[in-house]
């Protein structure tokens, strides 16, 4: 199936791995341009060289108010165009009610909702019809995660933000489209499981609760993404789609 994604070009955040690196990939390897973003200077330049010559990397952090505009500027000045973006954070910190201060939750806020916000806005100031902003959230939109209670707080948010975003510029042609992952095997989700006494075992009682029993591979994932970016999904708007074995098990 041709996707229709040669030449195009995105920009996907917190690429340097995990969830945004598996997207970027799958964008590359069907034909589309990426700029990639990651904190670390030394390691956006990495995942980039890694990814191939069709990827620039810029170093940046979501939570910075100046980002936004420096990364569509960026596509554009590398890649003479832009299409879509793809945000992309890492997890806020793990921890129950008790355990989180309100620093964590104000970094979380700065970094997973209010820079989503920020980049959204960028991207769809400049953004074209068939363009498509795209963000990578979390089952936690649906039902609350236990041990990531900042999560369960700011992503059903940001889901509840890209849905209204996707009603007021679907008149223009843009998109506006969500992943809901669960246990995908990122060292993210691995790090969350080595919180336990016994990882291994714990692993294998969340592989028992997916109907698939077993995680998701990052590919799967950025499969998906890259579909979803795509011009073949050019009409789901407003959505957001599990990537999660059919680990949830309402409608």
């Amino acid at each position: 199936m041709d996707l229709g994604l040669k030449d195009r070009v995105y920009v996907v955040t917190g690429a340097t791995r995990g969830l945004g690196n598996a997207a970027a990939r799958e964008l590359v390897a069907d034909g589309a341009k990426v700029v990639i973003t990651g904190r670390d200077e030394k390691t956006v330049a990495e995942a980039a060289a890694a990814l191939g010559p069709e990827v620039v990397g810029v170093a940046a952090d979501n939570s910075d108010p100046e980002v936004a505009e420096r990364l569509v500027a960026a596509a554009r000045e590398h890649f003479r165009q832009f299409d879509g973006i793809l945000v992309s954070v890492g997890g806020p910190a793990p921890g129950f009610v008790a355990d989180n201060t309100d620093e964590q939750w104000t970094a979380a806020f700065q970094s997973v909702f209010l820079g989503a916000v920020r980049l959204a806005r960028a991207a769809v100031a400049e953004l074209e019809s068939g363009g498509v902003v795209g963000f990578v959230l979390s089952g936690s939109v649906h039902e609350p995660i236990p041990g990531l209670t900042i999560s369960n707080g700011l992503r059903p948010g940001l889901a509840g933000f890209a849905k209204s975003l996707a009603d007021e510029v679907g008149p223009r042609g843009i998109r506006v489209v969500g992943l809901l992952p669960a246990r995908i095997d990122t060292d993210r989700v691995r790090e969350l499981d080595g919180l336990s006494a016994d990882p291994e075992a714990t692993r294998v009682a969340n592989e028992s609760r997916i109907p698939l029993r077993r995680y998701g591979r990052p590919e799967e994932f950025g499969r998906t993404a890259a579909f979803l970016l795509s011009p073949a999904a050019s009409y789901l708007t407003g959505v957001m789609v599990p990537v999660d074995g059919g680990m949830r098990h309402g409608f």
